[in-house]
């Protein structure tokens, strides 16, 4: 069947009108998939229960039950979120036969809305990098051009929306590892408030900065799965009960008058001129729709990057301690005694990257460092955080781009890992902030596509989703499909 141009909202109409059932649905996802990854490696591997479970909707259907939010929605998974009785290795050899023993409140908040899963999706290693090169089994090529990266951590299921190999997908993003793979692979973005969807379930990378989030095609798709997602959890106390907006209200189109702030920092040294211009294109499709522009500053937002790969690389030292050889996971027991299991289960189980991050993190949380270190990035990102507060007070969203360049070259910045780091530029300190964050298609140079990224104050997802809406439905990047055979 032909999966272009399918939303949630037409595979729902498609159920109900019996266009189609919901096994041809899976079955037509399933067979792009074969077709189309080995040319893109955006997989890991597929389930062997989703077209039983499309069997079980069809037979719901037919007895006359109604429609879940997101029956039949086929969807892909970034494999650190755990699926109970499903391998789940977050992109490493050393979780390379681990199976996981209970799922992620996201995923089983997607399940219970009807939603299949079709399998689990290609990662940079524990969500380390900016490309998904770093993944512990192979590279994710880019669907606009193969010979470029996607963008990372959440490579895989960026390309798997991009390339129609699923509806929808979730992500993880620490410091933009949603929003940069949306924005190198054309589709749409949400990193959510940090506390505003569970980490329940999500392997742990940097504990005070990872966020589950949807990514689509559309903002409509990317707003219902986060309205599935969203909410509290007694399994993780940095969830907050602040009220999930009303689904309709994202659909609400009208911006006059709405406050879009041009932070200057975001469009000066390191940022690519040409996709500059590009977002000034669209910023005349926002004032076209009422909105006013306000030019404001977030002086510190530079220092975000910096600050950043001190306080990533001290907690996921911290985090990844656990991966021992002991308790699960990877065990290299050729050794005399317990630290040669530690030593040689690291060593052979890790990659590069996780290795280098380890031990700068090791080093700022060290006896004598972590003063200079550790500690003055936590108050530089508390002092980033109160200039985005403040900002809020003068506008409603931040309008940025996404990325400082286009999509690089596979292995072109994999021997210098601080070009690498330079990635994530723009996207970091939304995440510093604790604010959400959205990225959306803003139009292409040679071919590439160009993301656009939208900012909001904490909990005000509404605001920046009906900001995206608005521009979506008056622009047509979105729709265009990549050059795949």
């Amino acid at each position: 069947m032909d999966l272009r141009g399918l939303t949630i909202a037409k595979v729902r109409d498609g159920l109900t009108q019996k266009e189609f059932s919901c096994r041809e649905l899976v079955q037509g996802y399933l067979d792009r998939i074969v077709a189309t990854d080995q040319q893109l490696g955006a997989w890991l591997r597929a389930s062997d229960q989703a077209l039983t479970q499309a069997t079980a909707i069809d037979q719901r259907l037919a007895a006359g039950q109604p429609l879940r939010p997101l029956e039949g929605v086929p969807l892909a998974v970034k494999d650190n979120i755990m699926m109970a009785d499903q391998l789940t290795t977050a992109g490493s050899k050393i979780l390379e036969n681990y199976q996981a023993i209970y799922s992620a409140t996201a995923v089983n908040k997607l399940q219970a809305a009807g939603a299949i899963v079709l399998g689990k999706t290609n990662l940079d290693e524990f969500g380390m990098g900016a490309s998904t090169e770093n993944s512990g089994f192979h590279s994710t090529k880019n669907p606009w051009d193969q010979s470029l990266v996607p963008g990372g951590s959440s490579g895989g299921s960026a390309v798997a929306v991009a390339a129609d190999q699923c509806l929808a997908a979730l992500g993880s993003d620490t410091g933009g590892s949603i929003r940069q793979p949306a924005a190198f692979c054309n589709v749409v973005g949400l990193k959510p408030t940090y506390g505003r969807v569970s980490r329940y379930g999500l392997i742990a990378l940097a504990s005070s900065l990872d966020q589950i989030g949807p990514l689509g095609r559309t903002v409509d798709d990317v707003a219902t799965l986060f309205s599935v997602i969203a909410g509290p959890d007694d399994n993780d106390q940095t969830t907050r009960a602040e009220p999930v907006p009303d689904l309709n209200k994202f659909k609400t189109t009208a911006i006059k008058g709405l406050r879009i702030g041009w932070p200057k920092e975001y469009f000066g040294e390191g940022v690519d001129p040409t996709i500059v211009e590009v977002i000034e294109i669209a910023v005349k499709e926002f004032e076209k729709l009422g909105a006013k522009i306000v030019p404001v500053s977030l002086p510190h937002a530079p220092q975000g990057l910096p600050t950043y790969y001190i306080i990533l690389p001290a907690e996921a030292s911290s985090n990844l301690a656990r991966y021992d050889g002991i308790r699960y996971g990877l065990s290299v027991r050729d050794g005399r005694n317990l630290e040669d299991i530690y030593r040689h289960t690291r060593a052979r189980g890790f990659g590069a990257e996780v290795k280098r991050r380890i031990m700068v993190g090791t080093f700022s949380l060290s006896a004598g460092y972590a003063d200079a270190y550790y500690r003055q990035a936590g108050r530089v990102r508390a002092i980033i955080r109160e200039e985005f507060h403040q900002i809020f007070d003068q506008v409603d969203v931040l309008l940025t781009p996404t990325t400082p360049t286009l999509p690089f070259k596979l292995g072109a910045k994999t021997a210098d890992p601080l070009t690498m780091y330079a990635a994530d530029l723009l996207t970091v300190p939304a995440n510093l902030a604790n604010i959400p964050a959205i990225s959306l298609p803003a139009g292409f140079i040679n071919n590439l596509p160009v993301g656009m990224q939208l900012m909001a104050r904490e909990w005000d997802e509404a605001t920046l989703i009906k900001t995206a809406t608005a521009y979506q439905q008056v622009t047509n990047w979105h729709l265009r499909q990549p050059p795949l055979t």
